[in-house]
């Protein structure tokens, strides 16, 4: 007997939700196991569904929660947002009553359970290793870190798959990052895959999905796993993963919707042949030494212009035409000149939140450099808890009175200014240093400029008053 070709960790989980395979050029039918909605890009999914009679395949391999419209102000309930927020408060009334009418589980306002929703699939143990997952967010990739294949999909797919629980997808490429060492203090994973974005580019994973390995990866905790997922779609790719291994399992085991007692047994035997194969064969393989990585800052308009904390903002005088005119347009909407220092530049508003770094590592990380320190008065401080179950377990811990008594401003969960809703958002011409995955023109509110940051960073920034390196004050 021929002994089977080696796999990557993508090609077993393609191949074991393959429903049927394209033929002449047409996408394969991949059957989805998880669905996450939120309330921004559901309700016209819920109206397809409506207007043709259809009902939701499978409710119980769906999960909602409130998020992206939701007010992070304290005290602020449905009621009082529908007075300065009417089109917010429709968005979050719509979601409650199609999930109420199709018998899917909710996590709204109120609910202990409600925040982010690429935090609560990881912390609920609803996201778990060898996973097909979807939801109408490109950040989706966030859930790879669990060795899950997660995409993020349009509004006309988000229909597609309530009504068919499957998905028409063309089979990606693969690209593998090889990672060795480890960070150095007060380098992050959010400097990690900065650097790696602004060294291959923002199309380097265009068409792919990148798969971080090597024992650089292994050293990565599952926090840190789901901040270098995250921004893998800002590397162009259509998805990232990590191969899940004991950290994995440590993280998942006794969280609610985690397996339990023999089908935790039977979950682990077949998570655990998960990894790519020894031999397994990608389409492109990129390597990577994270000791080598310092605190990374962006400067200009997407995630691939940044450059470490000791830079300068380039020249774009070498470049070819096209980059050059990019990195011209980008310069002037930031109102930056080539050739000057990021350290040092002041801000208005440091923002710690968003899917990418507002979980209980990054608020203990902020609040460590923060204790005993105050918040410069020249800028605003938001901390915007991922989770309800992340901001408990800040306030059981200290860190919330620590933001509080550093003079930062300790909010509800949710999305909050990563987008800029509900108030939550920079003035035209504010600089906010952001912990947030995309610095786009008016992403944060028109006319606002971003610099894209790690936690730490954003720390000592908010003490300093402007851009500051963390290993500072370590």
């Amino acid at each position: 007997m021929l002994a089977a070709e080696p796999r990557t960790l993508f090609a077993k989980i393609w191949d074991a939700h393959l429903v049927a395979r394209g033929q002449d050029g047409l996408p394969d039918t991949l059957y989805i196991d998880l669905h996450l909605l939120h309330e921004v890009t559901s309700p016209q999914a819920f109206a397809e569904l409506a207007r043709r009679g259809l009902a939701v395949r499978r409710p119980e391999r769906c999960l909602a929660t409130m998020d992206h419209a939701t007010p992070t102000e304290p005290g602020l309930d449905l009621v009082r947002l529908a007075a300065r927020d009417s089109q917010a408060a429709a968005q979050l009334e719509t979601l409650a009553a199609n999930c109420r009418r199709h018998g899917i589980p909710l996590f709204g306002l109120g609910s202990e359970r409600q925040g982010i929703v690429h935090v609560i699939g990881p912390e609920l143990g609803a996201t778990q290793p060898g996973m097909t997952v979807v939801c109408g967010d490109s950040h989706t990739s966030t859930h790879g870190a669990f060795g899950a294949l997660a995409f993020g999909i349009g509004t006309s797919e988000v229909a597609h798959v309530l009504a068919s629980q499957c998905l028409l997808l063309s089979r990606p490429r693969t690209l593998r990052f090889w990672l060795e060492g480890r960070l150095a203090a007060g380098v992050t994973a959010k400097d990690f895959i900065l650097a790696a974005i602004a060294r291959f580019g923002v199309d380097v994973g265009t068409g792919s999905v990148l798969e971080f390995a090597g024992p650089g990866a292994a050293a990565l905790d599952l926090e840190e796993r789901m901040t270098v997922c995250n921004m893998a779609i800002e590397a162009g790719a259509r998805a990232g993963l990590f191969a899940p291994d004991e950290r994995t399992f440590a993280y998942l085991e006794g969280r609610s919707l985690a397996p339990k007692g023999e089908a935790w047994e039977r979950a682990l035997e077949a998570w655990k042949a998960l990894p790519s194969d020894p031999d397994a064969r990608f389409d492109r393989e990129e390597r990577l030494a994270l000791g080598e990585i310092e605190p990374m800052v962006s400067y200009g308009t997407h995630p691939g212009m940044a450059v470490p904390i000791s830079g300068r903002v380039p020249e774009p005088g070498s470049l070819p035409e096209a980059r050059r005119k990019a990195l011209e347009r980008a310069l002037a909407y930031m109102a930056l000149e080539p050739g000057e220092p990021l350290a040092g530049r002041r801000v208005d508003v440091v923002f710690l939140g968003s899917c990418t770094n507002s979980r209980l590592s990054d608020l203990r990380l902020a609040a460590r450099l923060l204790a005993g320190r105050k918040v410069s008065p020249r800028l605003r401080m938001l901390v915007v808890p991922g989770s309800r179950q992340v901001k408990r377990q800040a306030e059981a811990e200290g860190l919330a009175r620590t933001f509080l008594e550093a003079g930062a401003e300790w909010r509800e969960p949710g999305c909050s200014m990563c987008l800029a809703m509900n108030g939550d958002r920079l003035e035209p011409g504010q600089y906010a240093l952001s912990t947030s995955n995309r610095n786009f023109e008016g992403r944060q509110g028109p006319g606002g400029r971003t610099f894209l940051a790690s936690p730490a960073t954003a720390a000592a920034t908010a003490v300093a008053g402007h851009i500051a390196d963390p290993r500072e004050l370590l």
